[in-house]
């Protein structure tokens, strides 16, 4: 308990603002790839959550979810791996941002899957 405790204590306004910082970062990034691919898709953020459907428009429901390019997003995960971005595997996941990442992490990450779109078109 006293881990737990210790890093609720960590978790002050300052921590999340930059949680927010880096999702932010991280979402422009990726919309900014799928627009210079070319690639249907839209990220879809909370703070430091967010998840990249290849679909055209907002995911509201399970059957937007659902008519989402699930091969398309298997082979642009399969792209960030051999680029070394360890993203959830699923396109019904999300991908989580926390404290131990930095720019530089959210910026090679943008650059991976910059590389990966360009591949699965």
């Amino acid at each position: 308990m006293n881990a737990g405790l210790n890093t609720l204590a960590e978790l002050d306004n300052n921590a999340y603002q930059r949680l927010e910082e880096l999702g932010s970062r991280l979402q422009t990034g990726l919309e900014r790839a799928l627009r210079e691919t070319d690639t249907p898709g839209v990220v879809q953020r909370v703070g430091s959550m967010l998840t990249l459907f290849f679909h055209r428009g907002p995911v509201r429901s399970w059957l937007d979810a659902a008519a989402s390019d699930t091969k398309r997003f298997g082979a642009w995960h399969r792209g960030l791996v051999t680029r070394g971005v360890y993203w959830p595997p699923s396109q019904f996941e999300a991908a989580f941002i926390s404290l131990a990442h930095n720019e530089q992490d959210i910026d090679q990450t943008v650059e991976a899957a910059l590389a990966a779109l360009a591949e699965t078109r």
